[in-house]
């Protein structure tokens, strides 16, 4: 594990000193942060700990990866189960209920500790995206009022263009990202559309059930780093916090998309092609902004969880 996480404590090295000196959850929120932002990022932030901080680098490169959705090694607080974690996101999120005709759903929602039901559910935890199920979960958890959730995330990408949500549609490219937003790309296209294209096709009716992702945002430019941290849920299989880069006025430096072929697959990315490599050159084409200041229902205090060494494996 040494060896995975000297890349990110070269790239620490290099960033201005209080960026340096602690982890972006770890920050407290700045001043000014609604309360209903430091709810949503206080739940994606927890999450992180709980998965050891696994994270995608500046350059789009897997700096730490410690435990995966399906193990049965136990996360940070040394009682929660990787696998039993996520099926909680999908049953706490109320998004089973929608793949309940998908093989394993049901078992997800049995109790757990029999082997058929928990062997059928961790065959579901594989075979299914979970990163909207992890994001319904964090809404839930913050008790964000208005938002629906789905295992989708074109669902609420298509709700906030049709200003239905508690989040309204943005052009990444010029929004300034805070802390409760969250940035989305389009994935397994064969061309890339950018918030233009997205627009236009929400506009005419034509999205359906695209495949997407979003992460939320859990901090920006701490210290002057010119950077943005992301967390996401299904991000290498585990839930990991992904660095953007910004530039001086707090807008994203969008990394260029992948080039993919006609089936949507990229087949640029090689050993002998090293530079068209990495996890953050998407389609990122969505800026969800939190634009919802209600009153937060009664919760109890989210304490952060102890840094503790990872399982031995």
């Amino acid at each position: 594990m040494r060896r995975m996480l000297l890349p990110a404590c070269l790239l620490l090295a290099a960033a201005p000193l209080s960026a340096a000196a602690a982890e972006a959850c770890d920050v407290p929120p700045r001043y000014g942060l609604s309360p209903l932002a430091i709810s949503i990022r206080n739940a994606a932030c927890n999450e992180h700990r709980l998965w050891y901080r696994a994270f995608i680098d500046r350059e789009g490169r897997a700096a730490s990866l410690t435990v995966t959705e399906a193990e049965s090694g136990h996360l940070a607080d040394n009682g929660l189960v990787a696998w039993r974690r996520v099926a909680a996101y999908w049953r706490d999120s109320g998004t089973l209920n929608a793949m309940g005709s998908i093989d394993g759903a049901s078992s997800c929602l049995a109790p757990l500790g029999v082997r058929y039901t928990d062997s059928d559910c961790r065959a579901f935890l594989v075979d299914n995206p979970w990163s909207a199920a992890f994001i319904s979960w964090v809404m839930v958890r913050a008790g964000v009022p208005g938002f629906t959730t789905s295992p989708r995330h074109i669902d609420y990408i298509r709700a906030a263009y049709q200003a239905g949500s508690p989040y309204r549609l943005l052009d990444p490219a010029t929004a300034k990202p805070a802390p409760g937003d969250m940035v989305c790309y389009l994935r397994d296209r064969s061309s890339t559309l950018s918030y233009s294209g997205l627009v236009q096709a929400l506009g005419n009716g034509s999205v359906g059930h695209w495949k997407s992702h979003c992460e939320v945002v859990v901090a920006a430019n701490l210290g002057g780093d010119q950077t943005l941290y992301l967390v996401g849920g299904n991000v290498m299989n585990t839930v990991a916090m992904r660095l953007l880069q910004l530039d001086r006025s707090g807008r994203i430096q969008l990394p260029p998309a992948r080039t993919r072929d006609s089936t949507g697959i990229d087949t640029s990315c090689t050993p002998g092609r090293e530079d068209e490599c990495s996890f953050n050159r998407q389609d990122w084409a969505a800026l969800l902004q939190l634009n919802v200041a209600a009153p937060l229902p009664a919760q109890p205090a989210l304490s952060p969880l102890p840094v503790q060494a990872a399982p031995s494996r």
